[in-house]
């Protein structure tokens, strides 16, 4: 049993150890032997506490929420925050997103002397509209010869630092160009490259095209990442042996189970699927996580309030999910959380957890 309920803090599972600041030498993780396992960048989810769960239960990379170069170039103190990350998260990337090949530059520039990150991801992927709006994300995927000046010059400005990118399949299902993106990309020196499976016109609905990612990865000699609906370690095995991904990145998934990177790792080695944690070790996360979010806030109520979407991730798939929904939106301290723990866990006929 990988979780052992018996001992809080997180203890069912090994934290990775402190890794160097970045040097010439590092290199993206890809091997024959490797298949590593990527946390999606999500804006208002992947925040330095949350990515140190995911890095603790076996995401092989982390990158930051996108970062606007824009913001960086002008050296905003709120964008700069974002850069914030710990040791044992590396291998890291930051990603940017913006539209101005100079601006996008100056800011790989500013990030790799400010942070020393193990890499830089452009996003050409997101599907917001007020990114969009500003020719910045998917936006890029329609104006090819802007996509190709950003990437060419942050490559330039990041070296010896590895260049990734993310992309959607296209803007819509009129304009799939994933293929033709690729290639370019390839040819402007990117190290890697995830595609999520949907158009930008999808946004998050429908399903992913894992034809295209398919596709993608027979046309160019970079690793792959592939991405959507990735939903169970089953998932990523099938993804796996039907198209030529070098590693898979999860989104979604982890939101409500940051353990599926245990459960992917577990299945891809042996063929065995553990079972999730306990419903008590499912709240010992929970509150754990409050707790370091509150820390990195340092003020406790601006923090619940903002955990409270991640409290309903969290609550998917648990026994009284909607019932527990209801209590989980309204909670303002970590006592709140608890109360919410020991009820549910009460009546569920599991012991409570010291927290």
């Amino acid at each position: 049993m990988i979780w052992n309920a018996s001992k809080p803090k997180y203890s069912s599972y090994s934290s990775p150890p402190p890794q160097p600041k970045y040097s010439a030498v590092k290199k993206i993780p890809f091997t024959s032997q490797t298949f590593p396992l990527y946390l999606a960048p999500m804006a208002g989810v992947t925040d330095k506490v949350f990515r140190q769960i995911c890095k603790r239960f076996g995401a092989d990379v982390v990158v930051t929420e996108f970062v606007s170069a824009e913001g960086i170039f002008r050296r905003n103190q709120r964008t700069r925050e974002y850069l914030d990350f710990s040791a044992a998260e590396r291998p890291l990337g930051v990603q940017l997103f913006g539209a101005n090949a100079t601006h996008m530059a100056e800011a790989a520039r500013q990030v790799i002397d400010w942070v020393a990150p193990d890499f830089i991801d452009l996003n050409f992927g997101c599907p917001v509209n007020k990114v969009v709006a500003k020719n910045g994300g998917s936006a890029l995927l329609k104006d090819c010869a802007c996509l190709a000046s950003v990437t060419r010059a942050v490559v330039r400005a990041a070296a010896p630092l590895p260049v990734t990118a993310k992309i959607r399949i296209g803007w819509d299902a009129t304009s799939i160009n994933a293929v033709s993106v690729s290639k370019i990309l390839q040819e402007c020196g990117v190290a890697a490259l995830a595609v999520h499976g949907r158009t930008r016109g999808q946004g998050y609905s429908g399903e992913a095209d894992w034809h295209v990612i398919g596709e993608v990865a027979q046309s160019i000699s970079l690793p792959v990442i592939g991405n959507g609906d990735l939903f169970s370690a089953q998932d990523v095995a099938r993804r796996r042996a039907e198209t030529s991904i070098a590693g898979a990145m999860i989104g979604r998934a982890a939101m409500s189970a940051p353990w599926i990177f245990q459960q992917i790792k577990a299945y891809l080695t042996s063929g065995e699927l553990l079972p999730g944690p306990s419903l008590e070790i499912r709240w010992q996360i929970i509150v754990d996580h409050c707790i370091a979010q509150v820390e990195t806030w340092g003020a406790e109520d601006p923090a619940m309030r903002a955990m409270r979407s991640r409290l309903m991730a969290y609550s998917r798939n648990m026994p009284e999910a909607k019932a527990l929904r209801e209590k989980l939106q309204h909670v303002c301290a970590i006592d709140d959380v608890r109360r919410v723990a020991y009820e549910h866990l009460a009546r569920n006929s599991v012991p409570a957890f010291a927290a």
